[in-house]
């Protein structure tokens, strides 16, 4: 198993630095022309791939480098693949560039030295990141030590069909809202990270002290923490859509679902996703989005270069211009991705700041005034471990 095998590789010393050196941008540059970088990312969202597409686009022209999506649908893959490259020996020539990672993932390429850098605090384009008001430093309560480059902020928003129903005010209320209309919520399969973004949220919602949370599991009094949750999730899931019998696979799946109106409330990671869609005709104009009292789960999502990867100066190069306000601007706009911007928009040159002024965030964003504040990822392990109680208590066979 790869996972037991990254314990074990933990163990080792840390990995020496290697060239290329992102502090000598102008060698990066260079190297980088002609390079092809195989970006391991999640491929389940069309408009997410278009996106990437377009930032294989731009970095060909100015940088002459070629980026092929490599799409996944489980990220450990690409962990899995790496270590196994490791394992082997292929301490150089790897076969990913770039992973689009978080958490425990994260987690388990750092303490393993899976890890190519620090190289993301040298990147030309990091003076632009908002490191006092985004979680671009941290991941998952893991510091990111330079080792993970932030290129979208997220922050947990329900989305719901006005025409059916009004924001709920907490976990209780969703409760008492499922009760009342059976089989209009629903929320993808864990292992799916959204489906363990509900699961995370869902016991921020019912605890009275959270703490525990931020600390390693195996520090906490795990089955006491944990109740209130199973509680929650045992009055929930027979009035789930299914009668929680079904989830869908993905979060695609499930917007589906609020397009074809079989739900009438759903999770989103991304406060203009539910803008996005409706801008691109997948779900109707009714759909609008609220956060219960007390805040949502907020995090960033970051890119990482394997220690072993083939086109380390063109990975970088990619990295530093996903952190562009060029392409922080498109990402923002609602058209494309409405992924939240990890920069000081207010802080950028004036060029800068008119690509973010004209954006219009759509009918169904709230502002961040609106967002509230952000809640800490809790540490990986505790995910870990709630993933797989959720499989043994409510999971569906494949």
């Amino acid at each position: 198993m790869w996972k037991q095998a990254i314990a074990a590789l933990a163990l080792l010393p840390g990995l020496a630095w290697a060239e290329p050196d992102p502090a000598d941008w102008d060698a990066v540059l260079e190297q980088a022309r002609g390079q092809t970088v195989y970006w391991n990312a999640w491929g389940g969202s069309t408009t997410t791939n278009a996106f990437i597409g377009w930032v294989g686009e731009q970095v060909s022209t100015e940088y002459g480098v070629t980026l092929e999506h490599v799409k996944l649908s489980d990220t450990a893959d690409a962990v899995g693949r790496v270590l196994a490259e490791k394992q082997a020996g292929q301490d150089s020539g790897g076969a990913i560039d770039l992973i689009w990672i978080n958490g425990p993932n994260f987690a388990a390429m750092k303490d393993a030295g899976l890890l190519f850098g620090p190289f993301a605090e040298s990147l030309p384009n990091w003076a632009l990141v908002d490191v006092a008001g985004k979680p671009v430093q941290v991941d998952f309560t893991v510091p990111t030590d330079g080792m993970e480059s932030p290129w979208a902020a997220a922050q947990v928003v329900f989305m719901y069909d006005s025409a059916d129903m009004e924001p709920l005010a907490d976990m209780a209320a969703l409760l008492d809202w499922a009760q009342d209309n059976p089989g209009r919520f629903t929320y993808p399969q864990p292992p799916d990270f959204l489906g363990t973004t509900f699961l995370k949220q869902a016991l921020y919602g019912v605890l009275d002290d959270p703490a525990p949370l931020l600390d390693p599991v195996d520090q906490a009094d795990y089955e006491a923490v944990t109740a209130p949750l199973w509680a929650f999730l045992d009055a929930l899931t027979p009035n789930l859509w299914r009668q929680g019998r079904a989830y869908p696979q993905t979060g695609p799946r499930q917007i589906q679902l609020l397009a074809d109106d079989e739900i009438s409330l759903a999770i989103s990671f991304s406060p203009g996703e539910a803008s996005s869609a409706i801008a691109n005709f997948e779900l109707p104009d009714t759909v609008r989005t609220f956060v219960p009292q007390g805040g949502t789960i907020g995090n960033a999502s970051f890119v990482a270069i394997p220690y072993n990867a083939s086109a380390k100066a063109g990975a970088m190069v990619v990295a530093d211009f996903l952190l562009s306000p060029q392409a922080q601007a498109r990402a923002l706009d609602p058209v494309n991705l409405g992924y939240g911007t990890v920069l000081d928009v207010a802080a950028l040159p004036k060029a800068g700041r008119a690509l973010f002024e004209g954006i219009d965030l759509g009918i169904a964003t709230l502002s961040p005034d609106q967002l509230g504040p952000a809640l800490p990822e809790p540490h990986p392990s505790w995910m870990t471990r709630i993933a797989a109680d959720w499989t043994a208590r409510y999971g569906i066979a494949e």
